[in-house]
């Protein structure tokens, strides 16, 4: 992730900013691609500006003192509405321009949102994204922490703050190895999901609860599932699948393009089990999307509306 900036902005701020938010001059230096001794000279002289300690410096650790930590949260809005005024004005030339920042669960950040982004990009070139990846969980507090304008999740906001839309549908399918004995037979009962080592997604992201929800409902209670590992993305859930160490649900979108699929594991069919979700739009309740956020809101439901997909059938059953 670059750091988000704009032309608008004060250079000081930036530097501190990213320093508090990384809490190293380091990695604030590589973020902002300075070197370290001129991180800690801007930080310096804004110090010296206000006549104030921004920074407790303790060692090799450092931290916000109570003034750097008033100054930051001045320091972010004043961001937020530069930003706002940059997408603003260059509207006015007809054509949008400026920093989109974004957040996405992994598995829409890894499978649909490049090929969404990559197209707004074209009919907008001036627009710079950036886009934080992480669970359903992470991408929520990034926005209630206003760190990203626009957040696309698997599994419900749990936030009164948080406002959610459904702009694509998925399905979990189960896959197991390919020489796995379920991959031989057409169908399995849902009560053979206990006898066997289930790869499953950390606590906190989207998919596992969808599937924890989805398994109740057939009287599956999720303390009766074998879990063999418990991963943080799909990717590491296929590959482990296809290592060999248990079988694991992931979205049919992660698969649709998988060269592996039917080589090193197979989907396996579950009697009456079929688990669907919306991939869901997600963002502050108030003021909600402006600017580019907007434009983009826009975009990816006029684009996923006019497109098909292993899981976008409008007609559900």
């Amino acid at each position: 992730m670059s750091f988000p900036m704009t032309s608008l902005e004060n250079f000081r701020l930036v530097v501190f900013r990213a320093v508090a938010e990384q809490l190293s001059f380091r990695k604030a230096a590589e973020e902002l691609y300075l070197t370290q001794p001129a991180v800690s000279l801007q930080i310096k002289a804004l110090e010296e500006d206000l006549g104030v300690q921004l920074f407790d410096r303790t060692g090799s650790r450092i931290a916000l003192t109570p003034a750097g930590a008033t100054l930051l949260d001045f320091a972010e809005r004043v961001h937020a509405l530069l930003v706002q005024a940059e997408q603003q004005v260059t509207a006015h030339s007809g054509e949008h321009a400026g920093h989109l920042s974004l957040g996405a669960s992994t598995t829409i950040a890894q499978y649909v949102l490049p090929r969404l982004l990559s197209g707004f990009c074209r009919e907008h070139p001036r627009v710079q994204p950036s886009l934080v990846s992480g669970n359903t969980e992470h991408v929520v507090a990034a926005i209630l922490q206003q760190q990203i304008a626009l957040g696309f999740i698997e599994g419900p906001a749990h936030s009164r703050d948080v406002r959610t839309e459904p702009f694509l549908v998925d399905e979990l399918v189960l896959i197991a190895p390919a020489a796995h004995e379920w991959a031989e037979r057409a169908a399995i009962p849902a009560e053979e999901l206990t006898a066997a080592p289930l790869l499953m997604r950390e606590r906190g992201s989207g998919s596992r609860r969808v599937l924890e929800l989805a398994l109740e409902r057939h009287h599956i209670k999720r303390t009766a599932l074998r879990v063999a590992m418990e991963l943080d993305s799909t990717e590491a859930i296929k590959s482990a699948v296809e290592a060999g160490l248990g079988a694991g649900f992931v979205s049919r979108w992660a698969i649709a393009k998988d060269s592996r699929s039917g080589k090193s594991f197979k989907v396996v069919q579950v009697e009456g089990l079929r688990i669907r979700r919306d991939f869901l739009i997600a963002h502050a309740a108030s003021p909600g999307p402006q600017g580019l956020a907007l434009e983009f809101r826009r975009y990816v439901l006029s684009a996923v509306q006019s497109s098909a997909g292993p899981a976008s059938d409008s007609k559900r059953a």
